[in-house]
């Protein structure tokens, strides 16, 4: 399902909502985590959302798609910072629910075993919030990553390294690996949705759009999902054909 809107403030405002709506209906929701510029004023308007209207969260428990291999918790440009600049450090939500990829792990087996053994043990994810990258990447499975992976170490594309400099000071600080939760992990999520905004996703979304269901494009998995939802600003829609503005809602 597709849901376009004009601006990046509506489509803030109604993923927002849909996260808010999921907690309140289930308190006790394992949520999926995403990080980047595009959920930044989703997250900014979640918290004005709940600070309207407070919402106990004391039973929310949330899983980060991926982290940087390399950066610490404290570096401004691991997701760990990310997060909680943006999101965990304005919520009641006990640090104990809170996991995150540890980008400094000394076994990187166990590590990825664990996380995913822990969202499992949890009946799996009841929402998983995600971004995609210029090249269809979703979290930071790259093009041909297998749909069966759980949580697993990635070495990042040039394409996804380049895209991603504008965030560090020189584009050689940028990371050459990450751990990322797994296509099998994000897919057995019982609901997702997938956020995309500006001019820069307009190529990527025709092409998934358009495209098989091929690990070449590793978003094109969630075309198999029952229950996911794209939703994009008017720049991001921009080169979607008319089929698929038909099925907008």
């Amino acid at each position: 399902m597709y849901k376009i809107f004009e601006t990046v403030d509506e489509v803030s405002r109604y993923t927002a909502q849909r996260l808010l709506d999921k907690i309140k209906a289930l308190p006790a929701a394992a949520l999926g985590l995403a990080t980047g510029s595009t959920m930044e004023p989703v997250y900014a308007q979640l918290l004005q959302y709940l600070q309207q209207s407070p919402v106990d969260l004391s039973k929310l428990t949330t899983f980060n798609l991926d982290e940087y291999i390399g950066l610490s918790a404290e570096h401004p440009q691991s997701y760990n910072y990310y997060m909680y600049q943006h999101l965990f450090n304005k919520l009641n939500i006990p640090a104990q629910n809170v996991h995150l990829p540890d980008g400094l792990t000394t076994d990187i087996e166990t590590a990825c075993q664990t996380y995913s053994n822990a969202i499992q043990a949890l009946g799996g994810l009841d929402l998983q919030l995600l971004g995609i990258g210029s090249n269809g990447h979703i979290g930071f499975n790259e093009p041909l990553t297998c749909f069966n992976s759980r949580t697993h170490v990635v070495e990042l594309s040039e394409q996804t390294r380049i895209d991603n400099g504008r965030f560090f000071t020189d584009q050689s600080e940028v990371p050459t690996h990450a751990l990322t939760l797994g296509i099998q992990d994000i897919l057995e999520a019982k609901e997702i949705i997938l956020v995309a905004t500006g001019n820069n996703k307009a190529e990527i979304m025709a092409q998934l759009f358009t495209s098989a269901i091929d690990e070449t494009l590793p978003a094109s998995a969630l075309k198999q999902h029952p229950n996911f939802t794209i939703v994009l600003d008017r720049e991001a829609a921009a080169l979607l054909p008319e089929q698929a503005l038909q099925q907008a809602i």
